[in-house]
């Protein structure tokens, strides 16, 4: 079964989004779902950092592919039942670099508006949460 980890770049500084952030995981992290806060605020020694995963590189980025809720738990549930890991990437303040965008995997957008990295991380972490609600059957999700 594979595993799922969230990478972000360094611990939230606003001090509201690092309780939602917490909130999140806290929820997250019973469905096999974790966060990684990388110790760098350097883009290139983050994206060292993820290059050298293994297992499959999902990067957020406003220019990715969109998704609905419902897209995001199908995908969910076809990342839980794949043998490898997969990591996905909130970027740096400054976004990914234009290699480390060619070197992903997939790359998949929150929304088409720019979002502050730590919001973006609060809404993916709440969208993962969404997806596994989802996929659990509860109520959560009103469709």
């Amino acid at each position: 079964m594979g595993r799922v980890i969230v990478h972000l770049d360094g611990k939230p500084k606003d001090g509201a989004f690092a309780a939602i952030i917490s909130g999140y995981q806290n929820r997250v992290r019973s469905r096999g779902i974790s966060v990684h806060f990388s110790k760098t605020t350097d883009r290139s020694k983050y994206e060292s950092e993820l290059s050298n995963l293994s297992g499959h590189l999902v990067l957020l980025d406003e220019e990715g592919v969109g998704m609905t809720s419902e897209e995001v738990a199908k995908w969910l549930k076809s990342a839980n039942i794949d043998d490898k890991t997969t990591n996905l990437a909130v970027g740096p303040p400054d976004g990914f670099s234009k290699e480390m965008k060619k070197s992903a995997d997939h790359i998949i957008s929150l929304s088409q508006l720019t979002l502050a990295h730590e919001m973006a991380a609060a809404l993916l972490l709440e969208q993962l949460y969404r997806a596994s609600e989802i996929n659990r059957g509860s109520p959560y999700h009103r469709t």
